[in-house]
């Protein structure tokens, strides 16, 4: 039985009167600005399975994180699948570049055709609402900071966290779990 509603973490939330527990879902009037600069809404991707992977263009796992994720948008984009890449500097300065760098390296040099968006912070205090969102949503082992670049979030169609992703977890070893929130295997 549903009961109160909050945002948190610029999320929307609902407490079971019942259980006492919260159930958080992403909130899609989030607006974030992709790698060009244009607004975006999460709410484009309402109703979409979502793999949120925060990247960097110089980290010893890039090249087989991007070559993995090309091959699952590829695969699955027409059956509601979305990656949103968020390029994150915060891990051995291993995206220093500007947005335009990045765009240059994430789009020529891997081929990413999935939505890259603008630089952001995943730990601390300047952190972005969407990663204390997931963040509180699924911890990580060690406590729920992210330790490294290409730590994933999965999350439903109705967009709820459903897992996480350890940086070396290729991405190839999490599509049956898109394949199940899709709804085809």
């Amino acid at each position: 039985m549903p009961g109160l509603l909050s945002t948190r973490y610029g999320s929307l939330c609902v407490r079971s009167f019942l259980s006492k527990r919260w159930t958080c879902f992403l909130y899609p009037r989030n607006l974030f600005d992709d790698i060009r600069g244009n607004d975006v809404s999460l709410s484009e991707y309402s109703g979409k399975v979502l793999l949120i992977v925060n990247v960097a263009s110089k980290c010893g796992l890039t090249q087989s994180n991007y070559k993995e994720l090309n091959t699952l948008y590829e695969k699955y984009k027409d059956q509601g699948f979305e990656i949103l890449a968020f390029p994150c500097n915060q891990f051995a300065g291993q995206e220093p570049g500007s947005n335009e760098e990045i765009q240059e390296t994430a789009c020529t040099m891997f081929k990413a055709e999935f939505p890259i968006f603008d630089k952001v912070e995943v730990n601390g205090k300047n952190a972005t609402p969407l990663y204390k969102f997931l963040k509180s949503q699924k911890g990580g082992i060690f406590g729920d900071g992210i330790k490294w670049n290409f730590t994933k979030f999965l999350v439903n169609r109705e967009g709820k966290v459903v897992d996480r992703y350890a940086p070396t977890t290729s991405p190839l070893k999490i599509e049956k779990d898109i394949q199940n929130l899709l709804g085809s295997s």
